[in-house]
């Protein structure tokens, strides 16, 4: 069947797989919102200028205090929240633990995902992401250690949610859409960050820092109520589906095989140099990507000395320049490819070399321009916005690669991503904790070496043609 004719059919942005793009981002949404917030809350958890209590523990808990005494003002309540004596070295391992729990369960949750029930894992992990936030500040009294431990199981949760995402959009995603719909769902984790940034310290300030959990836990489980109603795992089994709509996703998806598959090609995989390019694409992303998302409230406060309010405010514009590119992005891609202007495979390093190139220059550049204030704004908007374009360069190459395995290969892709999410957080904690101009400098000098590697290395052995291992005559006779 001739493909040009099925990328002009059916409903556009009514379409009901638009419609399951938007609630993947505000699932992404909520999930990022969960991570990023006690980035922003842990600024008025340790801040110094109030009295210590005990390492991790307070003079009045926070919540039975204001349940004893209903009277009792805001803003006193707010005086008597929780103040914890975390080093710089021990929030780097806090920001860092939610990494190591994804890990755990990026590759299991992926294979999974590929054989069972998407919809079920994805809001599985959804939910007890959710309920771990809503009992972080809880955790925060007993002691550092169970804050990490909540943290971990909260990233072995989210884990769960991030990777089946694919196996949905290998059902659901024509071919020259897959960059656009992607790119909206992916685009509601830069919206998410923009939102706890912009709000967090103003929730922190005027509720308290543990209200920044509670609502975002809460906002949680309601998108868990709107998943398990409407996400369905293919088209061919949504009640609300039109027709239309599903012919013309199947028929686009006619030549790619969506047969059950009973085991992975494990040894094809690695010695596939572009799943390899793939991998360390990720690396490279994830590496700069998670210091911007961990450190930048940190960054703000400490290298533009500004109050906790104002630092979640201007660390929230980078995420919504990130969220608005995302999507900008993806449409691009679409527009290029549906209109036969470049190959799938230019387009998908034309924007993995913008993704990784330009928030590069703009991170060696940001040691030399710290006293501007204005300049260091805009660098620092310019990071994440330009860094989101890689959403349509490698980010959904697996999905071109081999969609049979798209969800198995981003949970090992967001793997690499998270380990150079965990080197680069502890690493960012330790060289800030040695010293702060020459720390930060280090910092931003050695992302953009790590973003380079990553873009040499996928301009060389990228590639966007369905591989011989992913086809279904090869995986039937194994």
């Amino acid at each position: 069947m001739d493909k040009k004719p099925t990328t002009r059919k059916g409903p556009d942005f009514c379409s009901l797989r638009c419609g399951l793009a938007l609630i993947m981002h505000f699932s992404n949404f909520t999930m990022i919102t969960q991570r990023v917030s006690l980035s922003i809350a842990i600024i008025a958890m340790v801040n110094s200028t109030q009295q210590h209590g005990p390492s991790n523990a307070s003079t009045e808990g926070p919540l039975s205090d204001t349940l004893s005494n209903p009277n009792r003002s805001l803003k006193e309540f707010n005086a008597k929240t929780s103040v914890y004596q975390w080093s710089s070295e021990t929030q780097g391992i806090i920001f860092s633990s939610i990494n190591y729990g994804i890990i755990l369960t990026l590759i299991p949750s992926g294979y999974l995902a590929g054989i069972f029930r998407a919809k079920q894992i994805l809001g599985a992990g959804l939910l007890i992401s959710s309920l771990l936030t809503l009992f972080t500040p809880l955790a925060a009294d007993f002691g550092v250690i169970l804050v990490i431990v909540i943290r971990t199981v909260q990233g072995m949760a989210q884990g769960m949610a991030w990777t089946g995402q694919f196996t949905i959009w290998a059902k659901w995603a024509p071919p020259l859409e897959r960059s656009k719909l992607t790119s909206i769902a992916g685009s509601g984790a830069a919206f998410g960050s923009f939102i706890i940034l912009c709000v967090g310290g103003l929730i922190s300030q005027s509720l308290g820092w543990p209200f920044v959990f509670y609502i975002f836990g809460g906002i949680g489980c309601v998108c868990c109520l709107l998943w398990f109603t409407v996400i369905y795992d293919d088209p061919m089994h949504h009640p609300c589906i039109s027709v239309r709509e599903r012919e013309h996703i199947v028929s686009s998806l006619a030549q790619q095989s969506s047969s059950p598959r009973r085991s992975v090609p494990i040894k094809a995989m690695v010695r596939c140099l572009p799943l390899w390019a793939i991998f360390t694409g990720f690396f490279s992303h994830f590496w700069l990507c998670t210091i911007i998302i961990t450190y930048l409230p940190t960054y703000i406060s400490t290298v533009l000395h500004v109050n906790l309010r104002d630092s979640g405010v201007l660390s929230s514009l980078p995420f919504i320049a990130a969220s608005s590119c995302t999507i900008l992005g993806g449409q691009l891609a679409d527009f290029l490819l549906s209109r036969n202007l470049l190959r799938l495979i230019i387009v998908r390093k034309l924007f993995s070399s913008l993704g990784l190139l330009l928030p590069s220059l703009c991170a060696v550049a940001l040691p030399f321009v710290a006293s501007s204030y204005i300049a260091t704004i805009i660098l620092l908007i310019l990071i994440p916005g330009t860094s989101n374009l890689c959403d349509s360069g490698f980010i959904i190459n697996t999905l071109d690669i081999a969609p049979r395995y798209a969800s198995f290969l981003m949970g090992i892709s967001r793997g690499f991503g998270l380990i150079a999410g965990i080197v680069s957080s502890t690493a960012t904690g330790f060289l800030i904790s040695q010293d702060s101009e020459s720390g930060w400098r280090n910092v931003f000098f050695l992302s953009a070496a790590v973003n380079m590697f990553g873009l040499v290395f996928y301009l060389m052995f990228g590639q966007a043609e369905i591989q011989d291992w992913a086809k279904e005559s090869t995986i039937t006779h194994l």
